[in-house]
């Protein structure tokens, strides 16, 4: 249980954080933080409760990290559903102290699109369906890639949450205008709750895309390194 509220909390605060940022600040009112600033927060996010949690759960707070880490040979398959459940449960949670925020300013009329993501007319850039497939695709493969690799035994202790919140941070900088960054398929569905409409069915491609990514990345992984 202490793994699965872990895993709660810190998909909560990487929704509230990196979803509240672009939210509230990110053009706050003329001149705010940017997609630089949304960047930063997210991978902050992960940098803080890899610290925090991650010695208790493993930090994934990511149902494709999870699956990535599984194919890779570095995690239980018992243990799939409850961190993904849990993953989802404190994304939709964040969510809705979010909603709960912005409902709450004087000159509220709906939500807009939430920081949700999307494709083609959803897509911040305008980009099509397989742009941001394969965009959600390799980044997170090469983000699990990162993850895998900075926990390897024999990389430098104490480093790996530096080094996979920075990939988190540079992994926004490239997609927030193509996909507004998914990778995760709990931050995903969250937003996309509370957002509705055709956030909502368009929300399978930021489950199979990421999901895909960091399986691939997890066998890639495994054969180059297992026998290590």
């Amino acid at each position: 249980m202490k793994k699965l509220f872990a895993e709660f909390f810190g998909t909560f605060w990487l929704v509230f954080g990196g979803c509240g940022s672009a939210i509230f600040a990110a053009g706050f009112p003329e001149l705010g933080i940017g997609f630089v600033g949304v960047s930063l927060a997210f991978g902050l996010t992960v940098l803080t409760m890899a610290y925090a949690v991650g010695h208790v759960s493993g930090g994934h707070f990511n149902p494709a990290v999870s699956l990535g880490l599984w194919a890779g040979g570095k995690f239980e398959a018992k243990d799939l559903l409850g961190y993904i459940v849990s993953q989802i449960f404190g994304a939709i949670a964040a969510a809705g102290v979010l909603y709960l925020i912005v409902s709450g300013k004087s000159d509220f009329t709906d939500i807009g699109g939430f920081a949700a993501n999307g494709y083609g007319e959803l897509s911040p850039g305008g980009y099509g369906m397989i742009s941001v497939l394969v965009t959600e695709f390799v980044l997170t493969m090469f983000f699990l890639l990162i993850i895998l690799g900075s926990t390897y035994p024999r990389a430098p202790k104490g480093f790996a949450g530096m080094a996979i919140g920075l990939a988190l941070t540079l992994i926004h900088l490239i997609s927030i205008p193509i996909s507004n960054t998914s990778v995760n398929p709990a931050r995903s569905t969250s937003q996309a709750l509370f957002a509705g409409g055709e956030f909502t069915s368009q929300l399978w491609l930021f489950w199979i895309a990421p999901i895909a990514g960091a399986i691939v990345a997890g066998l890639i992984h495994k054969a180059l390194f297992s026998k290590d």
